[in-house]
């Protein structure tokens, strides 16, 4: 491995932690003893789709998961699809699935949150 290839992972480690503690601190508002329904769905939105910048953390991982899917088009042996054709849908289902699941949890805890 070369340097230039371990510095790269060195960040990524370090990118996946800050990403950690910043999940950490979403699951402990989650656990509050004072998050009702109508908050608790207002975070699962902003988890499906951030108000203030495009995007939100599903769509951001999907992003992820769709760039890693591209350069694996790239690097593959034979370009066969071994590699990318699962990423590709594993960026679909964080989307489709879970980000459609998270959208249906949320208007079931507060109905009228979309006309809030």
């Amino acid at each position: 491995m070369t340097g230039l290839t371990r510095t790269r992972l060195d960040r990524l480690r370090a990118s996946a932690n800050i990403a950690q503690l910043a999940l950490q601190q979403i699951e402990d508002d989650l656990n509050a003893e004072d998050v009702d329904a109508r908050e608790l769905a207002a975070i699962l939105c902003e988890l499906q789709e951030d108000t203030d910048e495009p995007g939100g953390l599903f769509p951001a991982l999907a992003q992820l998961v769709t760039a890693a899917a591209r350069r694996a088009e790239q690097v593959e042996p034979d370009h066969a699809g071994n590699a990318s054709c699962p990423l590709r849908e594993a960026a679909a289902l964080i989307t489709d699935n879970a980000g459609q699941r998270l959208n249906l949890a949320a208007r079931a805890l507060d109905p009228r949150g979309d006309e809030a």
